[in-house]
């Protein structure tokens, strides 16, 4: 065990010893499931998920290569997709990110051995000196690999368009690659070279990415301009395409204000154009002010406060207001709604120093923090349903909120893990309208007060059952909610929990089940409408109730 090691052990043990639950209930809380208003379908695709060239996502995580003694399947981990295969069918999206912006997708077809290797940028070896030294991306996972993968886990793929850097030939030419037919154009035949006679059928395209920023520093404006440019004409070869807009800056309506505007300049048919508007949502400590160092804010994965802890969750719990207000300025223009959201990035975001290998570039510990997270932004999606179509966690393995840990041939399951697991039975359910009161939790900012929901959840129905989940954020005390079903009777109801006793909790290849889900059990329901089940602190519980 190194110093770092050391301290941080040190740090938690005490942190332990002071934050351990209290047996008494913080307060009563009320949760009534509206079964007679449903919101809509849940879209399985709201349980998508990243996959940028950064760091170990793609090499050490999922790409290990044939000759590898890490199982495998053609060179793609099974581990992965083993687990994969226990989630939502969702989609995943490559190859990134500001990747996506400085990558030609020529690179990555054809003979494995002939590809060009390329500087990323994005990849440095030493994230602190901005001259690099540089990683080298061999190409060895192409589009043909990234479908692969995707079709092995069941999902769809999302391919990111470079914007930046390429012309609207290029974009439109990499959907011929993907989608025309076996041996009917000279793209079609470099595909079957690369292992993939069959089309691809590549449905969701995004159409740049953060071309605010990175994506080409431009204007709302001048990016609607580009975007028309790109999807004026594209060939469908009997697959339907779905294109999403690269979206705002955070908060920033007055983007999607202009863009919006400027696309339909010439006439609302521009909106049949595109399927969806993309959101990024980061979370961290916002209270630490910005400065000129992009860590400003970040703080450590594994070692926080309970200040900290309360302040991360009210920042992910700002998504509710980046979707309300982005959907009312999209409304202004597609009264309709045709256009829906895509949260195609989000999740915690913490500072450098728990990454599993220091070649895994913006990667970081996940504890029962980060599993209340995703828990908050999926409740969220299941509650705007209506608007929310599409959203990809940030990222599947060794970066950011990660579902995976890797570092050669160990593997474990994060806490987020356990939650997109836990939640699966929501995926295709009709979402039905919820409402929760619990008293708010207040918390020490940096500079002033801050508060978070005592409760959150959201419910939904299949087949005569409801599934709610409900998030306890309190970091010590127990939440005794009385949940009563509106327009409906419970016949019986289980419960399977995520709680782990101790607020910095989190798995390691030593110990890779410190935080998993409880093994589920029987809740006394009663002959009325209303039954009360405990929220242990710190937790998230999936209820599933047969309704009589």
């Amino acid at each position: 065990m190194d110093r770092r090691d050391f301290l941080r052990t040190t740090m938690l043990a005490g942190a332990a010893m002071t934050l351990a639950p209290r047996a008494t209930s913080a307060a009563d809380a009320r949760v009534d499931v509206l079964l007679d208003e449903p919101i809509a379908r849940i879209d399985p695709n709201v349980y998508g998920h990243f996959v940028e060239h950064l760091g170990g996502v793609v090499y050490d995580g999922i790409w290990v290569g044939e000759g590898s003694r890490i199982p495998n399947t053609g060179g793609i981990r099974q581990a992965i997709v083993d687990h994969m295969r226990h989630l939502p069918k969702g989609v995943i999206r490559w190859p990134g990110g500001c990747f996506a912006d400085s990558y030609d997708w020529r690179d990555g077809i054809g003979p494995r051995e002939a590809r060009p290797r390329r500087t990323n940028f994005w990849t440095p070896e030493m994230a602190a000196r901005p001259d690099g030294p540089w990683k080298y991306d061999p190409n060895h996972f192409g589009t043909n690999e990234f479908v692969r993968f995707v079709r092995l886990c069941g999902g769809e793929p999302y391919l990111a368009a470079n914007l930046r850097s390429l012309p609207a030939r290029d974009f439109y030419q990499w959907v011929e690659y993907a989608n025309s037919p076996a041996g009917s154009t000279t793209l079609a035949e470099m595909r079957a070279k690369g292992g993939s006679a069959e089309p691809l059928r590549v449905r969701f395209w995004g159409v740049g990415n953060e071309s605010w920023g990175c994506g080409g520093n431009l204007t709302a404006d001048e990016y609607a301009v580009e975007y028309r440019k790109f999807t004026a004409w594209l060939p469908t070869y009997g697959e339907p395409l779905s294109f999403i807009g690269s979206g705002p800056n955070g908060n920033d309506l007055s983007w999607t204000r202009r863009f919006f505007t400027t696309l339909t300049a010439k006439g609302e048919g521009a909106l049949n154009s595109i399927w969806g508007w993309a959101l990024h949502h980061y979370t961290w400590n916002a209270s630490r002010g910005a400065t000129t160092d992009w860590n400003a804010g970040k703080g450590d994965a594994l070692v926080y406060t309970t200040d900290e802890w309360y302040e991360i969750l009210a920042q992910a719990a700002f998504i509710e207001t980046l979707i309300t207000g982005h959907w009312a300025v999209m409304g202004e223009i597609d009264r309709r709604h045709r256009v829906k959201i895509v949260v195609d990035e989000w999740g915690t975001w913490h500072k450098p120093g728990t990454e599993i290998h220091p070649s895994h570039h913006l990667g970081q510990q996940s504890t029962i923090r980060d599993a209340l997270v995703a828990a908050l932004t999926l409740d969220t999606f299941h509650r705007h349903a209506d608007k929310v179509a599409m959203a990809n966690i940030a990222q599947l393995v060794n970066c950011l909120q990660s579902l995976f840990l890797t570092d050669g041939e160990r593997f474990l399951l994060t806490p987020t893990y356990h939650v997109f697991a836990l939640y699966a039975p929501h995926a295709g359910g009709e979402a039905v309208r919820t409402q929760l009161g619990a008293p708010r939790i207040g918390y020490d900012r940096v500079n002033d007060r801050g508060s978070v929901a005592g409760l959150a959840g959201s419910a939904s129905v299949r087949d005569r059952t409801v599934t709610l989940t409900l998030v306890n954020p309190h970091a010590t005390d127990a939440t005794d909610a009385t949940i009563t079903l509106r327009g409906g009777r419970a016949a019986s109801a289980r419960a399977v929990t995520i709680a782990a006793g101790e607020i910095h909790a989190h798995n390691t290849f030593d110990r890779p089940a410190v935080v998993a889900p409880s093994a589920e059990s029987a809740v006394p329901v009663g002959p009325g409408a209303s039954f009360t089940h405990r929220l242990p602190p710190a937790s998230v519980t999936r209820l599933t109730v047969a309704l009589g």
